[in-house]
């Protein structure tokens, strides 16, 4: 009686052991390093605040003498950078202000006003320290969200506050995707995105201008909401005071944030804010 032969493994069997092996001994290294480059603290990591060369004050500057954002950072409406202000725009105050101050030795050396033997030479610039970043596999253009009328504030936080600069914003993807998926909220006029304290208000031409622009129909009917109809039919008042009336009118019947929500769902329509949420937007 023949035996029938035993099953044999073939011969590719044994190259796919060996890939499975491979596989598992180098996958967990490639997960740790994947998860720990990913949620690093340069990157990721909400209240990163590095030291810097010269402890420049954003509250004093910005939140105290009201230093507009693009004076320093002058690339941010026409470029997807925001540009680190060269020596000069440093310069162009501290000739005169403060020209002596050791605080302010690394700026002077870098202008070339300092000694042979300084850290910084001549001509070569502060070594600032970035704050706020996103992985190298992350696109990310500054002037698509500042024109849309997207404030520093919504990534950067109060910058106007901050002593010392540190990451606010966790700036993951999911944070990123919240606001695409609806950025109504986060509108505001466009000639008030470096104003960071903002907020809509009667006394803000940009506000009132914003409700001007809807149709008289509409804009009598959201004002009916907040008057009585005797006064709102008895009145007489141009477009733009109807506009101013209903801001302060919604404002004192609610609160700042409805009257903002309102606003950028007109900003939206206006500045035709269409956020695309697939992932070629960021992952180019």
């Amino acid at each position: 009686m023949d035996l029938k032969p035993l099953f044999v493994f073939p011969r590719w069997s044994n190259t796919l052991t060996l890939l499975v092996l491979l596989f598992l001994a180098v996958f967990p290294l490639y997960a740790v390093a994947f998860v720990g480059y990913a949620l690093d603290p340069v990157t990721l990591n909400v209240g990163y605040q590095p030291t810097q060369p010269v402890p420049y004050s954003h509250k004093l500057h910005v939140g105290e003498l009201g230093l507009d954002c693009r004076y320093c950072h002058n690339t941010v409406e026409k470029a997807d950078f925001a540009a680190i202000p060269p020596t000069e725009t440093c310069m162009n105050c501290h000739r005169s202000i403060w020209p002596k101050s050791d605080k302010l030795a690394p700026v002077r050396q870098s202008f070339g006003a300092g000694n042979a033997d300084d850290a910084i030479k001549p001509g070569q610039p502060v070594p600032w320290r970035q704050v706020t970043t996103v992985p190298d596999y992350v696109y990310f253009n500054h002037s698509a969200h500042v024109n849309s009328g997207i404030s520093c504030v919504e990534c950067h936080g109060q910058i106007n506050q901050m002593e010392t600069v540190y990451q606010a914003k966790p700036m993951n993807m999911g944070w990123c995707l919240q606001c695409h998926r609806d950025p109504t909220d986060r509108i505001r006029p466009r000639d008030q995105v470096t104003r960071l304290d903002w907020q809509p208000s009667a006394d803000d031409p940009s506000t009132v201008a914003a409700f001007a622009s809807l149709p008289d129909v509409e804009l009598a009917s959201r004002l009916s909401k907040f008057e009585s109809s005797d006064a709102t039919k008895k009145t007489t008042r141009t477009k733009q005071e109807m506009a101013h009336d209903y801001v302060a009118a919604r404002i004192k019947a609610e609160s700042a944030d409805a009257l903002r929500h309102e606003l950028g769902e007109i900003l939206k329509a206006q500045y035709h804010v269409n956020p695309n949420t697939d992932c070629i937007t960021c992952h180019r």
